[in-house]
């Protein structure tokens, strides 16, 4: 695969999670709306890296070393930095059982909501980059 196929390819799975993230809004499956967040900007972060990098991404999950390594969290506003950390547990916490019932108590509707909000802008702005 070329540089631009893997950014492609990376880009089509985060816009299919976007689309993910808001029909289980739609059903109101909370703690999957989060993980889907997650997955929005790890693979968004994961396209910036093939576009600027010259390896490919490390097979890692955690956000904040995704956009540390790639260069973009300097660049990032608060607001965005604050996204990225509510988004970090959403990856391990809706995984594991013995988690899900602490991550359900803050998933409300209103929470989800700015969340997919705030991760389509984020996801938004990497695109930019």
């Amino acid at each position: 695969m070329t540089r631009e196929e893997k950014v492609a390819y990376w880009l089509d799975l985060a816009d299919y999670d976007v689309e993910t993230a808001e029909g289980l809004f739609i059903v109101k499956r909370w703690l999957y709306v989060g993980f889907m967040c997650h997955q929005v900007i790890e693979k968004t972060l994961k396209a910036y890296w093939c576009k600027t990098q010259a390896d490919d991404p490390p097979y890692i999950h955690n956000l904040m070393q995704l956009s540390v390594r790639s260069g973009l969290f300097e660049e990032m506003s608060p607001e965005q930095q604050k996204t990225i950390a509510q988004l970090m547990p959403m990856n391990i916490e809706a995984r594991y059982p013995e988690y899900k019932e602490q991550l359900l108590k803050r998933m409300t509707e209103e929470f989800c909501r700015q969340l997919i909000d705030d991760t389509k802008e984020l996801q938004k702005w990497i695109k930019s980059k």
